[in-house]
């Protein structure tokens, strides 16, 4: 069984396209009709028609509904409902192109030594199409070096065998934003990664309910990411990595803080930058 999660918070307006693009999955349809699979729909606290929608698209659905309380919260309810060998996320923002599911099991079918694959994504801002820029290329192989700079590993285009979670951990609730980077670290860590090199996935940005225009300084969770990963067992160039990347971080955040005048939360990641700049030297 492939269980699949669509974490969602207020976005009725999205969420039919998204669950709709799940149903239409060639690996279900077809030869593949009878296909075993569940779809979870995560509801985190929503107040607009989020649960009138997924309870009108068909019994496929477990709708589930949580108080407010983030999208790491929400993803690991839906890991503790899911039942499946496999574990599919889908963001109620993305869309899966009808390919998606049957290359990936194809993929994992083949390879069973394979842990997890990840596609690559056509991106659309405010309905425009967008090129992802060089530094978002997507790698193969153990790939722990490029996932520290950015967020690498879209969890919509991710396909997980069940025992990652239990190998690496779930999503790390104290994290408001940047769970899936934190994540991505600690499987890049464990695992080599498989990448398909096909577009399956559509990436929808720009709308104002983004984390990412919600929270100011993303860097900051990805700095608490970063110095949670020192605690893994890295080898020497590892920690280099992650020390330096955190400076890279601070940084950026230290520019940020003292444009906006907040001269104490500037003076942190000042502190932090020098602590690390003499821990990789």
């Amino acid at each position: 069984m492939i269980s699949i999660i669509i974490p969602t918070h207020n976005r009725a307006s999205l969420l039919q396209e998204a669950i709709l693009s799940v149903f239409n999955q060639d690996f279900f349809l077809g030869r593949g009709a009878g296909r075993n699979y569940e779809l979870i729909i995560l509801d985190d606290g929503s107040t607009d028609d989020t649960e009138r929608i997924a309870k009108n698209l068909g019994d496929r659905i477990i709708y589930w509904r949580q108080q407010h309380r983030g999208v790491s919260v929400a993803r690991n309810a839906g890991l503790d409902l899911a039942r499946g060998d496999y574990i599919a996320f889908l963001d109620s923002d993305d869309l899966w192109k009808r390919q998606k599911l049957s290359v990936q099991m194809s993929l994992m079918e083949a390879l069973p030594r394979t842990k997890l694959c990840y596609t690559d994504e056509i991106w659309v801002r405010r309905g425009v199409y967008v090129n992802p820029k060089k530094r978002h290329r997507k790698y193969s192989g153990w790939i722990f070096d490029k996932v520290l700079p950015l967020c690498l590993i879209s969890l919509s285009s991710a396909l997980f065998r069940r025992e990652v979670f239990e190998q690496v951990g779930r999503f790390d609730e104290a994290l408001p934003a940047c769970e899936d980077y934190d994540l991505g670290i600690r499987l890049a860590h464990r695992y080599p990664i498989h990448f398909i090199n096909s577009p399956l996935i559509i990436k929808r940005g720009g709308h104002a309910d983004q984390l990412s225009k919600h929270y100011w300084g993303m860097d900051r969770f990805r700095v608490k990411a970063l110095e949670k990963a020192l605690q893994l067992d890295l080898t020497p160039h590892q920690q280099k990595l992650v020390k330096s990347e955190i400076v890279v971080k601070c940084r950026v955040l230290v520019e940020g803080f003292e444009k906006r005048g907040k001269r104490e939360e500037a003076r942190i990641y000042q502190n932090k930058m020098a602590s690390y700049s003499l821990k990789t030297q």
